[in-house]
């Protein structure tokens, strides 16, 4: 029987005692609501295989691969293989796998035209420590902003690519490197729940539109230090099994980058886009 409990006030869900391959459109309207509401949510105890994955993860959207090739699953291209080959034939630690996700807070997609709307992580080994998700609230980033800063962005746009200022594009072949930027606005109402959020990524941002770039500069540290508000963060403590889904409309997220490298940290990743008609 399906039990939900809420993580935080803000952000964050699980629900335990469903099997996601035989539940009805009922239960799973129910999972739908909670999520919208708490930004992530936690489906614990989970067997699954490839294709069940996949079949569960569609009830949310449409799945697009993502555009690090290199890390696709080798049986099947739409899910990403998070964890894996660490290791080069040296020995050596290759950091962009096992840091991947943890270089700093932000939310998946912005690089493209149409961003994701979810990313879903499904939980295969997990380490004896360490290694959690952290999650945080859009919303309560654009509820903290001064009234004066509101007006200032509201109708101002990012420019957004994948390897940002940085230009950290390691996880992607060269002929996808030079994409054109996507834009989006920095205030995003989010197109099922209504509510404005602050749609921000620092790692992925070139530039703020039609600004001067030291302006530009300014404004982006700016906003990077109303991003994670007090009371409105999650992290989630994995346990093998756990089918993880955030927001991305309305969630920044991290990993923690803390387990011991030697232990196996292994998720399937998928990227759930809406239909470009949502926008």
């Amino acid at each position: 029987m399906l039990e939900i409990r809420r993580m935080t006030p803000q952000v964050g869900a699980i629900a335990e005692g469903i099997d996601v391959r035989t539940m009805d459109d009922a239960t799973f309207a129910t999972l739908y609501r909670t999520w919208l509401e708490c930004n992530v949510l936690v489906v614990r105890g989970q067997q699954l295989e490839l294709g069940e994955f996949l079949a569960y993860s569609r009830r949310f959207g449409l799945i697009e691969a993502h555009p690090s090739k290199s890390t696709r699953h080798p049986d099947c291209p739409e899910i990403t293989l998070l964890g894996v080959n660490k290791f080069g034939a040296d020995g050596k630690l290759d950091m962009a796998i096992y840091k991947r996700g943890a270089s700093g807070w932000h939310t998946d997609g912005a690089y493209d035209a149409v961003p994701f709307k979810a990313t879903q992580l499904y939980g295969l080994a997990i380490p004896s420590r360490g290694g959690n998700t952290l999650f945080a609230s859009m919303y309560a980033a654009y509820d903290a902003l001064p009234e004066n800063l509101k007006q200032r962005i509201d109708g101002l746009q990012g420019a957004y690519i994948y390897g940002g200022r940085r230009k950290s594009t390691a996880l992607l072949n060269p002929e996808d490197r030079d994409k054109k930027p996507a834009l989006h606005p920095l205030v995003r109402t989010h197109a099922e729940t209504g509510r404005k959020a602050l749609y921000f990524d620092p790692g992925k941002i070139l530039r703020v539109e039609d600004l001067e770039p030291d302006e530009s500069d300014a404004l982006i540290g700016e906003l990077t230090g109303y991003m994670i508000q007090p009371g409105a963060e999650y992290h989630h403590q994995w346990q093998k099994g756990d089918i993880v889904i955030w927001d991305n409309r309305c969630s920044y997220h991290k990993a923690a980058g803390d387990y011991p490298p030697e232990e196996d940290r292994i998720h399937w990743r998928v990227s759930i886009k809406e239909p470009a008609a949502a926008h």
